[in-house]
């Protein structure tokens, strides 16, 4: 993060430009174990790569998923931005684009993750995100089928764990504005009607997450808000509190907050609040 903000603020480039160097830093520092390459491994044992970034000026956005064999993911994302009327690029696709653009294609997967995916088969795939499925993804490894039973079906339905947390949520999002006012992102953001009407940064952030959990009560995240003004907020949901980093010219480095998070008993206790002031 400390790269990006030396992007915008001593060398004057732009929201995008510091959003881009700050997330390839992460990827190959391989932050956390779960950005950049030798990284996550999938069923088949490859580890691929997604990456998103937008301009907060025009809207667009390039976005590449299933990203094969191709290290700089954010990169590669800025060139759909920049080179092509696309959104979204995913997987060979991905590859090839990132390929004609000039990016060196090379294998993404290390010793350790190969180790992962090893265990994780030895595990009889636990966890995986397969469902209705014949064998039982809960305990026994593909290739699946639709299920015909319908009991197979609704004991994986009970046994299905809950992926989000702490530990397993999008690993790197950023935010900057640069000395335009501009700002750019490396991830998707929330809130911006309630910034439009006025309230702080967090309150936008917490405004978002009810909507979230009014839908999805065992919703896990959080979110960091920025203003054109460079107010910053964040708010967060299914933790007990979220950790963001922030850097400016006041405080001068990289500063790491804290936030408390939501309960889903208070937002939904509130939802039902207010259902029943509207139905008087």
């Amino acid at each position: 993060m400390q790269l990006a903000w030396e992007t915008v603020y001593w060398k004057k480039k732009s929201a995008v430009d510091a959003v881009e160097r700050g997330c390839i830093v992460c990827e190959e520092e391989q932050c956390d174990g779960t950005v950049g390459y030798g990284g996550s491994p999938d069923e088949n044992g490859e580890t691929t790569l997604d990456a998103m970034i937008m301009d907060g000026t025009t809207m667009n956005m390039g976005a590449v998923g299933a990203l094969r064999r191709v290290k700089n993911a954010i990169s590669v994302a800025r060139h759909v931005l920049d080179y092509t009327h696309h959104s979204l690029l995913v997987g060979d696709q991905a590859t090839e684009f990132a390929v004609s653009m000039g990016f060196k294609e090379e294998l993404l997967e290390t010793n350790a993750s190969t180790k992962i995916w090893q265990q994780w088969e030895q595990n009889n795939c636990q966890p995986n995100f397969w469902m209705n499925v014949s064998p039982d993804p809960a305990s026994t490894c593909g290739p699946y089928k639709p299920a015909t039973s319908s009991l197979t079906t609704k004991q994986h339905q009970q046994q299905g764990g809950k992926f989000g947390g702490e530990g397993n949520h999008d690993t790197i999002g950023m935010i900057a504005i640069d000395n335009q006012g501009k700002i750019a992102a490396g991830t998707s953001t929330n809130g911006a009607k309630e910034l439009r009407s006025g309230v702080t940064p967090s309150a936008a952030g917490e405004n978002a997450l009810r909507r979230i959990v009014a839908l999805y009560p065992d919703f896990v995240g959080g979110i960091v808000v920025l203003s054109i003004a460079g107010q910053y907020g964040a708010a967060c949901h299914g933790m007990n509190t979220f950790k963001y980093s922030v850097c400016n010219q006041q405080l001068g480095e990289v500063t790491v907050l804290e936030v408390p998070c939501l309960s889903s008993d208070n937002v939904l206790n509130e939802l039902s609040l207010k259902d029943g002031q509207f139905n008087h």
